[in-house]
């Protein structure tokens, strides 16, 4: 059975691996590459601090813990628990593997640039006003793709992304029920 589940995952990821094309490999080198979201990361804080404003200090402090615990939980933990081998480190396929960019660490189970960007997606949603901005929602687009990138370029699983999204997004709630419990007026 776990045979079975595992050769139909290779399958899945071959199949969403196989797309690429020059122009593709170099737009999703740049949607992956860890640098590229800076101009994000600095919108978000300006948007915190210029129009949300109303405890923005705690409120970026939720984000960095909720993106520092997930990627804490996947790269220091999962990663070296499970010795699950990237795709592009996998003897099974490393050889049909199409890969942008270089194949990084050894292990990949879970993705920490999925649980990240999830994590960040769920955290903006969950400090901004309930109805204002609208735009907020789009963050989980932009996680996705992000996660997506990491199947492109060769160095993750589907599990690995879903698994790693999952977690971001476990983390960011429990700590955002934590500090509710804790003070109400934290974030609100």
């Amino acid at each position: 059975m776990i045979e079975t589940i595992r050769y139909a995952e290779y399958e899945w990821f071959l199949w969403l691996n196989s797309f690429h094309t020059p122009f593709w490999d170099t737009i999703m080198y740049w949607v992956t590459h860890r640098f590229t979201w800076i101009p994000l990361y600095l919108f978000l804080i300006y948007y915190i601090f210029r129009v949300i404003r109303i405890n923005a200090w705690y409120k970026l402090a939720f984000i960095l813990v909720s993106v520092g615990l997930a990627d804490r939980i996947t790269s220091g933990f999962m990663k070296p628990y499970f010795h699950r081998f990237r795709p592009c480190h996998d003897p099974s396929i490393e050889n049909i593997v199409h890969v942008v960019g270089g194949c990084g660490g050894q292990y990949g189970f879970a993705s920490s640039h999925a649980a990240n960007s999830f994590a960040l997606a769920l955290a903006f949603v969950l400090i901004s006003p309930q109805s204002k901005p609208q735009w907020k929602y789009f963050l989980f687009l932009w996680a996705i793709l992000v996660s997506y990138s990491r199947i492109y370029v060769g160095v993750h699983y589907p599990t690995d992304l879903l698994v790693g999204g999952m977690v971001g997004m476990l983390v960011t709630g429990i700590i955002y029920f934590m500090t509710i419990k804790f003070n109400q007026s934290l974030l609100t």
